[in-house]
């Protein structure tokens, strides 16, 4: 899949990216401060899904240097500076997973010991936070296209998050969403299609198409053969009992 087709990954609007932009600023700011994590629910609640929400460090934490959100790297400024700023800016376009930011800053050759160092810091305010994006990555997939739960565990692992945190977030995803999800796809496929009913050799190679077509679409969206098959063949029982369908 790329990026393009999932909403998770798509630029957010200016009036969005302007409102995430500040949330970061605020929480960054508390950050710095010293303030509580009591006092951040706001910045929390605005923060963009799936980078996490800023938390105080914790206590005897050693100081850190002020975390900039400029839409470019400065001219002047050490190496950490420009990395960090770097991944707040692409916090800032889309929720990105931990090895996402960590790629991002090799393709630009930053030293592995920076990139430690900076995205170390960011997770410990937790503006990265990979089970959180995991959660966000699940509920997006799964509702805009409809990807049943190995699928998702695919992608999860292409974007480095660990098996055990995949397997966590895959939890939130009953057998009836998956179900359903199947059904919604099935329908879409079936739309305008007519199955003739009978059991002459005709219909039944004609139903036996439809059937290999079907399940096969659902395995490339992570849903298993064996409920893909019995999805399969309830919908087109209703389908050639209905009609051509909707």
């Amino acid at each position: 899949m790329s990026a393009s087709e999932d909403p998770a990954s798509a630029p957010q609007t200016e009036d969005h990216q302007r409102d995430t932009i500040d949330a970061l600023k605020e929480a960054l700011a508390r950050i710095e401060a010293g303030d509580s994590p009591s006092s951040m629910d706001r910045a929390e609640e605005a923060a963009p899904v799936g980078s996490g929400s800023a938390t105080a460090p914790a206590p005897g934490s050693p100081a850190e240097p002020p975390l900039s959100l400029g839409t470019e790297a400065p001219a002047e400024g050490n190496e950490r500076d420009r990395a960090r700023n770097l991944v707040l800016r692409k916090l800032t376009g889309s929720a990105k997973s931990r090895h996402q930011l960590a790629e991002a800053l090799r393709e630009k050759d930053f030293s592995q010991e920076v990139i430690t160092s900076v995205l170390d810091r960011l997770e410990e305010v937790q503006l990265i936070d990979d089970a959180a994006f995991a959660r966000m990555w699940i509920r997006t997939r799964h509702e805009t296209r409809g990807l049943g739960r190995s699928a998702l565990r695919r992608e999860l692992k292409d974007r480095g998050i660990a098996e055990e945190t995949a397997e966590e977030a895959l939890e939130q995803l009953s057998d009836a969403d998956e179900a359903s999800a199947a059904r919604e796809l099935i329908a879409k496929k079936m739309r305008g299609v007519t199955v003739p009913p009978g059991q002459d050799a005709a219909a039944r190679k004609e139903r036996e198409k439809h059937t290999r077509r079907l399940v096969s679409m659902l395995a490339r969206r992570g849903h298993s053969p064996g409920a893909a098959f019995q999805l399969v063949r309830e919908a087109l029982d209703e389908h050639t009992a209905g009609g051509a369908g909707v």
